[in-house]
This record gives structure tokens, C-alpha cells and sequence, in this order.
């Protein structure tokens, strides 16, 4: 009893800060007027479906882990399943949006505003969620998950008071390299190449201060520089702790045909990819500053909290990470997702929009021209 008590509160914590961590990225863009931008639709689109797991999905799988025994019947039981993996999928599918709006953002940040229009981020999501449709709802429901190709849970014989989840091979092979391991190596990639360009224009700006005599500056950006690689990291090194262990299992148990896979590592698994949904409020808003700056209006009751106040300093990955609003500058509209957008000059901050012509094609770009 004790053991399932402290179990249970467990999971309703993870519950507590997947809703109310959600609720506050929905809100924190509904009352801030600068983060209703199209781009920020990403990051709405993921607290939405990540609040809808947390809300009509979690308090089920609580009561299930909790008690061993499922009480609503087979057909609620099926529900609940396509729920759970629609969600899932959606969220992991949000996520790989991130990661292409924030490649689009700093390899082509001139062009950025003309590649991100709002009928093209609608088609994006509308993807998003025929694809979670598709590899849940449909392919349940119809049978086409399990080995003799039924309906799970309502056969003659099957258990009363379970619900479990069927794979066969082709399912599990199919829902899993689609839904997860083709986005992470391209989730992989695209970050590759953000922290590689990111780099690249470190290495040049601080060349050059470091021939201008401002050692100061060189030492500011390497900081900063480092600062965007631990994020990076963070972002994706979450993604795959939570999500790689569960497609793993999920996968070789599809692939053996195993009709009882072991239920202390099936819940392990299985709650660890939960945990992301709690993670991501943190991930995708909380390391932009333009979100904390409302989380803080929001939780100090419409007044801010008393900060002590600092210069800003640009960071990596400014699109979900960092600020979506494009920033105007000499060479045309450069969104604030292009990394490094402010100069050091004798070891100050200097805005962006006093950077050079130059400076921009160097930044925007990657190269000299």
C-alpha cells in the first residue's frame, strides 16, 4: 500500500507539471502581444498537445499503473491507447518542426520571414496531426496492429480487466522509424548544422576582435558561443534520454512478437517518454527570454517580478529558444533566430541594428563576400 501510494503520488506530480507547464506556454502567448507570431504557432501547437496528454491520457495511465488492473472496458480501453500514441506522435512531430524552423532561421535568416508564411506553418500542422491520426486511431481500431489482424482487447478470451497494447512486426517497424527515429536523425542533423554554422561565425567575429585589440569581446562571444552548445545539447540530449528507450523496447518487442513483455520496464520506458511532455515547457520556453519575461508578468501577477537589471545577451537557436519577432536591420528583415546578432564592441553589447553591412552578410551567411 505504501509503495502504491508513493507511486502515485509520483506520477501525479509528472501529471501536476505537464498540465499546469503547458497551460502557462498557452497563456504566456495568449497576453503577450510580442510572442503572438506565426512561428510561435510551433510552440503553441506543442504545449497544446502536450497539455491534452497530460490532461486526457496521464490520469488513466496512473490508474492503471497504480492499481495492475483496468476497470472501463475494452472499447474506453482502445480509446485510451490511440489517445496515448496519437499525442505522442504529435509531440515528437512538434518537436522536429522546432528543429526546422530553427534551420531555416540560421541558415537562411534573410530569406527566413518569406519561407515561414502562415499557410505553410498551417499545412505543417495539419500534417502533424493526419500523420498521429494515422498511426494511431486508424491502424487500432481496424486491427491492423495485432498478429491475426483483430480488434485488441474485445476478442473472445481476451482478459476482462486489461488493457494492453498489440504489435506485429510490420506495425511496430513502420510506426517506429516514422514516427521517431527518421525525425531524430533528421532533428540530429539540422542541429548539426546550426551549432556548425554557429561555429563558423563565432570563430570569424572573434578573429576579428581579437585583431581589433578586444580581448574582452573574443572572450564575452567564446562564452557565449559555449553557452549555445550546452543548449543544444540540452535540447536534444533530452529528446532522445526520454524518447530512444521507449522506440527501442517498443520496437524489439514488435519485432519478437512477444505477448507479455516485462511490465517494470514497459512502465519505465513508457513514463520516461511521458516525462518529455513535462520537459518541454522548460526546453522550448523557458530558455527564451521573451517567455520568461512573461512567465514572470504571469506568476507576479501581472506586475513583473523584480529583476536585477542586465544588458541581454544574444543567444544560439533564437527561434523556439530564444525570440521569434523578426528584427529589422540595414541589410533587409533578418529574423531574431539568426545567431550572434549583436556585435561586441570594446567589450560592450551593441544592438543589431548598428551592425554593419558586413557584419550582416557574415552573420546571415556564414561566408565573407
Amino acid at each position: 500500500m505504501i509503495s502504491q501510494i508513493a507511486l502515485a503520488v509520483m506520477l501525479s506530480v509528472i501529471i501536476l507539471l505537464t498540465v499546469s507547464g503547458n497551460i502557462l506556454v498557452c497563456l504566456a502567448v495568449y497576453v503577450t502581444r510580442r510572442l503572438r507570431n506565426v512561428t510561435n504557432c510551433f510552440i503553441v501547437s506543442l504545449a497544446v498537445t502536450d497539455f491534452l496528454l497530460g490532461a486526457l491520457v496521464l490520469p488513466f495511465s496512473t490508474l492503471y499503473q497504480v492499481t495492475g488492473e483496468w476497470p472501463l472496458g475494452a472499447h474506453f480501453c482502445n480509446i485510451y491507447i490511440s489517445l496515448d500514441v496519437m499525442l505522442c506522435t504529435a509531440s515528437i512531430l512538434n518537436l522536429f518542426a522546432i528543429s526546422l524552423d530553427r534551420y531555416f532561421a540560421v541558415t537562411a535568416p534573410l530569406r527566413y520571414p518569406m519561407l515561414v508564411l502562415p499557410w505553410r506553418v498551417g499545412v505543417i500542422l495539419a500534417t502533424i496531426w493526419l500523420v498521429s491520426v494515422g498511426v494511431s486511431f486508424v491502424p487500432i481500431h481496424l486491427g491492423w496492429n495485432t498478429r491475426d489482424l483483430s480488434v485488441q482487447n474485445i476478442r473472445e478470451g481476451d482478459p476482462a480487466r486489461d488493457c494492453r497494447f498489440e504489435l506485429n512486426p510490420t506495425y511496430a517497424v513502420v510506426d517506429a522509424f516514422a514516427t521517431f527515429y527518421l525525425p531524430l536523425v533528421a532533428m540530429c542533423w539540422s542541429y548539426h548544422q546550426v551549432f556548425r554554422i554557429a561555429r563558423t561565425q563565432a570563430k570569424r567575429i572573434i578573429s576579428t576582435q581579437r585583431g581589433s585589440s578586444s580581448s574582452t569581446g573574443a572572450t564575452t562571444l567564446t562564452l557565449r558561443e559555449h553557452k549555445a552548445t550546452v543548449t543544444l545539447a540540452v535540447v536534444l540530449g533530452a529528446f532522445v534520454v526520454c524518447w530512444f528507450p521507449y522506440f527501442t523496447f517498443f520496437t524489439i518487442m514488435g519485432i519478437r512478437n512477444e505477448d507479455n513483455p516485462p511490465r517494470t520496464v514497459q512502465s519505465v520506458v513508457l513514463w520516461l517518454g511521458y516525462a518529455n511532455s513535462a520537459l518541454n515547457p522548460v526546453l522550448y520556453a523557458t530558455l527564451n527570454r521573451d517567455f520568461r519575461s512573461a512567465y514572470a508578468k504571469l506568476l507576479c501577477g501581472g506586475r513583473g517580478c523584480k529583476t536585477k537589471t542586465r544588458i541581454p545577451m544574444a543567444t544560439m537557436g533564437e527561434g523556439p529558444m530564444g525570440g521569434h519577432a523578426p528584427l529589422p536591420n540595414r541589410a533587409g528583415l533578418l529574423p531574431r533566430t539568426c545567431v550572434l546578432l549583436q556585435e561586441i564592441e570594446n567589450g560592450k553589447m551593441v544592438d543589431s541594428n548598428t551592425i554593419t553591412g558586413a557584419t550582416v552578410t557574415i552573420i546571415a551567411n556564414g561566408n565573407k563576400r
